[in-house]
């Protein structure tokens, strides 16, 4: 019986235009967890979260961009790269948080949902290509990847299009030094199913998933301004929850994801996680390497673009292999054979990972 797995073939991501740099925040008053106006001033402010953080500037879409207009961009770009017909596309499923954010965050609509609408907007007529949304929190494009394997190992499904999209910038408390975590944009992969060689292995080897949803699933939700004259729902976050979860549970998940598809860390030749806050990214892969013995780890082995990009959630991870997989990152490269850990962690809380062979 013949066997299965998914393989990446084409890429594509958009940066949405708006750079918004740190100095952008200054206007703003920021309030305490008790909501109480802060004593320092916002330069002050955003000079510690640029030290802690590491970002300096991120992208945010402009009025009249919705994420599901992210999404077709980046989902068109993926298309072309790898060379194929939209109608021979059978699924297409886009991870997203908000769904089509309002410029001003005062509404979110999801109704058709955002697959639905990235189809219309690529006019694939084709209607037994499936159009469905997941919602994960960050961790939400690796999921549908993940998701997506299932459907390809099958062998009744030969090509999906999974895409990573959302405007996170506009669910941020302005008043919330938190706020300034988040940004927009969109990434987005074909992959195809191929024929498992058991002498030569490409694709997707393994992959893991964890929920921890009792008073993890606290850590980020939506929740009234800090300002207590301000009215809406903004991107509440219990910081250090979320940094506890994922310094914890992100390596462990590496290596017992790594066991599954019978390798070791020394056999990753590069790590492409979530793009969350550069500190925890670098906390969550030195304890990756402490695991087996060793206080370091290759600072070139986990590319980061945080600094200029921000966390744009369900996006980061398929950006950042575009970015790689386009020559856009200094000294960063994927070559066919290479072995790549895909890894994310948010809201839920949930952490995931994919072993993955570059075909």
């Amino acid at each position: 019986m013949k066997q299965f797995t998914s393989v990446i073939v084409g890429s594509g991501s958009v940066l949405p235009k708006h750079i918004k740099k740190n100095s952008e925040f200054w206007e703003n008053t920021f309030y305490t967890k008790e909501n109480v106006p802060q004593v320092k001033a916002s330069e002050l402010i955003t000079a510690k979260f640029e030290e802690i953080t590491g970002i300096v500037e991120r992208r945010c879409a402009v009025d009249g961009i919705d994420t599901s207009d992210l999404g077709a961009q980046a989902a068109k770009l993926a298309i072309e790269d790898a060379g194929v017909d939209p109608e021979t596309i059978d699924y297409i499923i886009i991870a997203h948080n908000f769904g089509d954010v309002s410029i001003d965050g005062t509404k979110n609509d999801l109704l058709p949902n955002l697959a639905a609408r990235v189809k219309q907007k690529l006019e694939i007529k084709n209607s037994r290509c499936v159009a469905y949304d997941i919602l994960f929190g960050c961790p939400s494009w690796v999921e549908a990847f993940i998701q997506a394997n299932y459907f390809l190992r099958s062998g009744d499904v030969k090509r999906i299009l999974v895409i990573g999209s959302d405007t996170v910038s506009r669910v941020t408390d302005p008043h919330d030094i938190d706020g300034m975590l988040f940004a927009d944009g969109a990434g987005a992969v074909v992959l195809e199913a191929r024929e498992v060689d058991e002498n030569d292995k490409k694709g997707v080897l393994a992959h893991l998933t964890v929920s921890d949803c009792n008073s993890e699933a606290d850590f980020l939700t939506m929740g009234d301004s800090l300002n207590p004259e301000k009215d809406g729902l903004f991107l509440r976050m219990y910081g250090k929850g979320v940094f506890r979860y994922a310094v914890e549970k992100v390596p462990a998940a590496i290596h017992e994801c790594l066991a599954k598809a019978g390798h070791t860390l020394h056999d990753v030749d590069k790590f492409v996680i979530h793009q969350a806050n550069m500190k925890m990214n670098k906390i969550m892969m030195k304890r990756t390497y402490e695991v087996i013995g060793e206080k370091t780890y290759p600072e070139d082995i986990m590319p980061l673009i945080i600094d200029k990009t921000g966390n744009s959630s369900a996006a980061t991870v398929p950006t950042l292999w575009d970015l790689i997989m386009k020559g856009k990152l200094e000294n960063q490269e994927i070559k066919p054979g290479d072995l790549v850990v895909f890894a994310s962690v948010g809201a839920g809380m949930h952490a995931n990972c994919i072993v993955y062979r570059h075909a």
